[in-house]
């Protein structure tokens, strides 16, 4: 089993940065990919973004993309997400992701991921 969780959320105002953070644990041996996802109510499970766990990036979401960057330190079994020039559509719950060590057919599904975190709140006024 691989445990997530999350830390990092918060409050912004619209052009400021975030950064969040996720951190493994269990069987890390076993992680092929990590990614980032965010949902608000009422709506599906959106991905943001996603990184092999040796290290390649695997891509971004158009929404995000040249605003957010995802980054893995290995060492620390900790997924990071460092999202700039935030806008106020980036409101939402924050959840980071695994995958198992074959990695996923479709990386920016969510059902692909079989290990989620709780989930942080980022909230963004304009």
């Amino acid at each position: 089993q691989v445990q997530l969780v999350e830390s990092g959320g918060g409050l912004a105002q619209a052009g400021g940065s975030v950064r969040l953070s996720c951190a493994a644990s269990g069987r890390t041996l076993s992680i092929g990919i990590m990614g980032w996802f965010r949902q608000v109510p009422g709506k599906e499970r959106e991905f943001v973004a996603a990184v092999y766990w040796r290290g390649n990036i695997i891509g971004y979401a158009d929404s995000v993309k040249g605003r957010f960057t995802i980054s893995l330190d290995n060492a620390k079994n900790t997924l990071y997400l460092q999202m700039n020039s935030l806008k106020p559509e980036d409101t939402a719950v924050y959840y980071c992701a695994s995958t198992g060590v074959g990695g996923a057919v479709s990386p920016r599904s969510s059902w692909a991921y079989g290990h989620w975190g709780q989930g942080t709140q980022v909230t963004v006024s304009s």
